[in-house]
């Protein structure tokens, strides 16, 4: 049996009424959303933007983002047309900078192409995940496709009752068909809105509000009392332990930088030169730490005036390139650099 007729059994086993589904939670949508600045269109752009800004963050910490952004950047050529350093500024605050650079590449290939109206040519371009795609595609092109996120993920295990493991490959297809299959409706864009904005105000992680909910008469979690056991909880990642040894490389005020190949963090981001080393556990003595995601990151900073040289190879020396230090956050807006440069500047 191939792995998609598996998937199509599973899901129609217990004969889901998924078109019911859909006409109700989209009823609730229509009585219930909330005006937010990206819905008030269905222009791609400012759709791209903002599902980009609200991932790992919530809709009210995007909404004054959002607003300084379109100012700066109200189409696309203006997005396209600027610098980089110019997209970065605009960016500080909302973290994982990784996404600003996504969005300046895919910009610059989006303006000669237009955006593509299916997710599957949407993948091609930086950034442009399975989410983000067909959220893009749905919302903006009425594409027939569901979007999986955390929240949908949430809803979904509580709605069927499903315990899956759905950080695994094919218990993640299995809830990505039910997406698909509950955006079968005539404006797709309406339904995958209104599962982001179950998620988001009935629907929530801890103390859901489900007498709110259009599906609470429906829902399995609800009905067998398992609302908190739903879904599953992913085993944590294992923390990983780094020490970043450090030179400030600073003259007439300026900072030499060099693109990180090296470090799983800040991944192709200008940083100070110097060498990464995992370790096991916390090292005696480092000048700054700081956490980012998985990894606890201890800096320990070469004294301008110290005999020893860091290992730094020769051919990594050639690749330094000169900033303006009072550009620092421009180039680079990650706090960690701040609190190396401040604590650099002490010693």
């Amino acid at each position: 049996m191939s792995s998609d007729t598996y998937r199509t059994k599973i899901i129609h086993k217990k004969n889901y009424n998924f078109a019911k589904d859909s006409q109700d939670l989209v009823r609730w949508y229509l009585e219930n959303k909330r005006d937010l600045p990206w819905r008030q269109s269905q222009d791609a752009y400012r759709i791209w933007i903002s599902e980009v800004m609200l991932q790992q963050t919530t809709v009210q910490a995007v909404l004054p983002y959002f607003d300084r952004f379109m100012k700066r950047f109200p189409k696309l050529k203006d997005l396209a047309g600027s610098p980089l350093e110019d997209v970065i500024e605009h960016w500080a605050g909302l973290g994982y900078y990784s996404r600003a650079r996504n969005l300046h590449k895919s910009a610059l290939k989006l303006q000669e192409s237009g955006f593509p109206k299916s997710f599957a040519d949407l993948l091609d371009y930086p950034g442009f995940g399975p989410y983000t795609s067909r959220a893009v595609s749905s919302l903006a092109f009425e594409e027939k496709v569901g979007v999986l996120d955390g929240n949908v993920i949430r809803i979904l295990c509580r709605k069927y009752g499903l315990n899956l493991k759905w950080w695994e490959g094919p218990s993640r297809n299995i809830l990505q068909d039910m997406a698909d299959s509950l955006a079968q409706i005539e404006k797709p864009s309406q339904l995958n809105q209104a599962m982001m904005e179950l998620g988001a105000t009935v629907c929530t992680p801890k103390n859901p509000t489900c007498f709110m909910c259009p599906w609470n008469k429906t829902c399995v979690a609800f009905k067998e009392g398992s609302i908190a056991k739903l879904p599953l909880q992913k085993p944590r990642a294992e923390l990983q332990n780094w020490i970043w040894r450090v030179q400030i490389l600073n003259k007439k005020n300026t900072l030499g930088l060099i693109q990180n190949t090296q470090a799983p963090f800040l991944k192709g981001q200008w940083i100070f030169p110097g060498e990464f080393i995992q370790t096991k556990s916390k090292p005696k003595k480092y000048d700054v730490n700081h956490s980012i995601t998985k990894y606890n990151i201890y800096v320990q900073i070469e004294k301008q005036h110290s005999k020893s040289k860091l290992s730094i190879r020769k051919e990594e020396l050639k690749k330094i390139k000169w900033f303006a230090t009072k550009d620092l956050k421009k180039i680079n807006p990650s706090s960690l650099l701040q609190k190396i440069l401040k604590k650099g500047i002490e010693i």
